[in-house]
């Protein structure tokens, strides 16, 4: 049976270990990432937590619904049995909230869904399984090995470990400015769960600077069980011709490649970021974005 469970009433030892346990475990799912990413959060748990599906959610008007928040790639249904059937989580969601906008992982297949109103996302990979860092390399497009000249004429250095803020206030001042929706108390949060992610020594940051000492790229690596993913990264708009991002994920590859099978850039549906990600060989693969917005009129106008 399936029960709906408030965060307070959660068993956080027995819903971590199911997450740690998962055959699609995803580090995002843990209690503690979700706490600090999500304005509230509560979870579907079957049986004796043998599969559970956390629900980040939001109130407005005096109804609640479920979200997708920033700095989280995948959520879902988190199972340890493989036949567990994901549309009685979905049933139960139905039931449960009147709008659903929430990213589901690439372990949860939504081909017979009951739910029409999914679409399907993709994300980049590269499996770095028993492959040495020449060979990966040796894959790159030719516009990825002239970046790499680039950033070798440009004199690029790569330093591990640095201060988060830096990546931060980086794509703050560069990404963030295409991005309206992120407020200022997202960015609290990105600081608070990067400084999290490395006092539990799950992750690391890498930054690129020039020969003047400039910061030009930056990005956060999250390290769970055989993966590794590119959470959140940035570059200097203002010096964009210099190679800086693939010199930067090439430097992560190098660095990943004999600890990890898979380096994941997090990735995107968005044509010019897909191909680019695709250029260094990777390969993509899919998630469900599940959607759906039952709200009465009018409200159903002002959630699309």
């Amino acid at each position: 049976m399936i029960h709906y469970l408030k965060r307070k009433h959660i068993d956080i030892v027995k819903y971590n270990a199911c997450i740690e346990a998962a055959i699609n475990s995803r580090i995002y799912a843990y209690s503690w990432y979700l706490d600090i990413v999500a304005d509230n959060w509560d979870a579907l748990v079957l049986n004796d937590y043998e599969a559970v599906m956390p629900l980040p959610w939001r109130q407005k008007y005096f109804i609640k619904y479920v979200y997708t928040p920033y700095w989280l790639l995948q959520l879902g249904v988190f199972f340890t049995n493989e036949k567990t059937d994901i549309n009685l989580f979905l049933q139960m969601l139905d039931k449960k909230f009147k709008f659903v906008d929430l990213r589901m992982n690439t372990g949860n297949k939504l081909e017979d869904c009951f739910l029409a109103s999914h679409q399907l996302n993709q994300m980049q990979f590269i499996s770095l399984n028993n492959r040495s860092y020449e060979s990966i390399k040796s894959q790159y497009s030719r516009n990825r090995k002239r970046d790499l000249q680039k950033a070798a004429n440009n004199e690029l250095t790569v330093r591990w470990d640095e201060d988060p803020t830096l990546l931060i206030e980086l794509f703050k001042n560069n990404v963030g400015t295409r991005l309206s929706k992120v407020r200022d108390v997202d960015y609290l949060n990105l600081t608070k769960l990067l400084k999290k992610i490395l006092k539990l020594g799950k992750g690391e940051m890498l930054c690129v600077y020039d020969n003047k000492e400039n910061l030009v790229a930056s990005a956060f690596f999250l390290k769970h069980k055989h993966r590794v993913t590119e959470l959140v990264c940035s570059t200097d708009f203002k010096n964009r011709d210099n190679g800086a991002n693939t010199f930067l994920n090439d430097g992560a590859i190098s660095k990943y490649h004999p600890n990890f099978e898979i380096f994941n850039f997090g990735g995107s549906t968005m044509k010019n970021i897909s191909n680019y990600y695709k250029s260094f060989n990777a390969e993509s693969e899919h998630y469900n974005m599940l959607k759906f917005n039952n709200l009465p009129f009018p409200l159903k106008l002002f959630k699309r």
